[in-house]
């Protein structure tokens, strides 16, 4: 036997010791728990804030067809993977390289920037923006915008951002919220409170798509956003679709918060009962559900009220709030709009809360309570840095990416995404790691959807190379910006 085969054996013998001493790991309640979880861990601003901005850049629904084809080619075998080292391992990303690695390999030392740094980067911004959506439905219930013009709505955004004291108390909710949930546990703490939110999310999706959709002059949005134009792909020649080729692909990879492990944890929490490509697909399904319907609030809106639908981040908290005031019970609308904005915030922030509170729970044996309290210490006073960029601290810029928050997100979403994203798939592809055979064995127990076997050389060569050609190209801007070309 060659050194390779007894490593692998061994970390294969590794694995079969964990699922043994895992028989005592906290376990969902139901199935619907796990696929809820999981696409609440998906679901979050990416969807209702991103997508439908950047499908309105590069032109509707030729747009969305060239992202559904990336979701599946290029996101779902990285969302497989994930699932099967967490089923496997019994572990999350803490300890799921030392369970299945070969002997005196190093894969485990990538679970430092993989899993504690990129999780805790994702946090220190998202409860702050996860703050701002909970300030603004509050605002809206209390009549706040009334009948203001995108520019009046413009100087309350900038006002909220310029009291930080206000975004440090909606904070402190957030993070509380995030704690409190976690700490009671898995089955009566994460999974029963994601279920209502993500329950009231859906709800408040679809009584949202009814009122859009039913706007007089809301057809020209359903068409702009229904209806493929592809001139408008190709109206710019080679480069313009290269580019929103790219964006697409960007868009199928983070909506899914690949890279760091958040969805690892969760295959360490289900049984073998059924294959994990089935689940996956059906998680991947949830979300793009919510960000297509996303997509059926704001279009429609924007046209029936002659509103720009590729004004970029600014179109939530800006441009939406004037659109919503111009319809009757506008105060309504825009409450409702809010809240479900601040459920799928909510529903990230608890699910990846639960990823860094297993971490420390599996890599340094603390207990629940104590990884609650002092993880959600450190995730508030991380993220006050965020915060404060926006105010005391608006001088710190890094030239070429910008603010506290643009540094933040670069570092996770440009680079700890995708670099770790490709050590997964390495990772369960190489010989020299866990190995393909493992990987398609684990994915494959259970009832329901096999991984398709012709595919087993796309992910082993083809897959890798995108993954490069996302972290490259989340460069080329910062770099022409450093040179003086853009």
């Amino acid at each position: 036997m060659s050194d390779n085969e007894m490593k692998v054996t061994a970390g294969a013998a590794d694995a079969a010791g964990a699922a043994e001493t895992g028989s005592s790991r906290e376990r969902f309640g139901s199935r619907l728990g796990f696929l809820l979880i999981s696409a609440a861990c998906a679901v979050g601003l990416g969807n209702v804030w991103r997508f439908p901005y950047i499908t309105g850049e590069y032109g509707g629904a030729a747009f969305v067809l060239i992202y559904l084809v990336f979701l599946v080619v290029f996101a779902l075998p990285v969302l497989i993977m994930e699932y099967s080292l967490g089923r496997a391992s019994q572990r999350g990303i803490a300890r799921v390289f030392d369970v299945l690695e070969p002997k005196g390999s190093k894969w485990h030392v990538f679970k430092w920037p993989c899993g504690l740094v990129g999780n805790y980067l994702l946090m220190m911004f998202y409860t702050v923006v996860s703050g701002w959506m909970l300030i603004f439905a509050v605002k809206s219930a209390t009549g706040a915008f009334g009948s203001l013009s995108p520019a009046e709505v413009s100087g309350v955004f900038a006002e909220m951002l310029g009291n930080p004291t206000e975004m440090v108390g909606y904070l402190a909710a957030v993070v509380a919220l995030g704690v409190f949930v976690t700490n009671v546990g898995l089955r009566r703490g994460v999974e029963r409170v994601t279920k209502v939110i993500m329950s009231c999310l859906l709800l408040l999706l679809v009584v949202l798509v009814i009122r859009s959709v039913t706007l007089e002059g809301a057809q020209e949005g359903l068409s702009f956003y229904l209806m493929p134009d592809f001139d408008k792909l190709f109206g710019n020649g080679p480069a313009g679709f290269f580019e929103a080729c790219y964006a697409a692909m960007g868009q199928a990879f983070f909506t899914l918060g690949l890279g760091v492990g958040s969805m690892m944890i969760f295959g360490s929490y289900l049984g073998r009962d059924r294959s994990l490509t089935g689940e996956a697909v059906r998680v991947a399904g949830i979300d793009t559900f919510v960000a297509i319907m996303a997509g059926l609030i704001i279009f429609p809106a924007c046209f029936a009220f002659g509103v720009e639908p590729g004004s970029g981040p600014a179109l939530v908290f800006i441009t939406l709030p004037s659109v919503f005031a111009q319809m009757p019970m506008g105060k309504l609308w825009c409450t409702l709009f809010f809240l479900f904005m601040s459920c799928a915030a909510l529903s990230t922030i608890i699910a990846v809360f639960e990823n860094i509170m297993a971490f420390s729970m599996d890599q340094w044996g603390m207990s629940r309570r104590s990884a609650c309290i002092r993880n959600g210490i450190m995730i508030f006073l991380l993220s006050l840095p965020c915060l404060l960029g926006y105010n005391l601290w608006s001088d710190f810029v890094v030239p070429g990416i910008g603010d506290i928050q643009s540094l933040e997100d670069f570092i996770l979403s440009s680079n700890l995404l995708p670099l770790g994203a490709l050590v997964f798939v390495l990772f369960c592809t190489r010989k020299q790691g866990w190995g393909m055979e493992n990987f398609l064995a684990e994915a494959d127990q259970g009832r329901g959807l096999r991984f398709p076997r012709w595919a087993a050389t796309y992910v082993k060569y083809v897959l890798p190379v995108l993954l490069i050609v996302v972290w490259v190209g989340g460069w080329i801007p910062v770099i022409m910006k450093w040179m003086g070309m853009a």
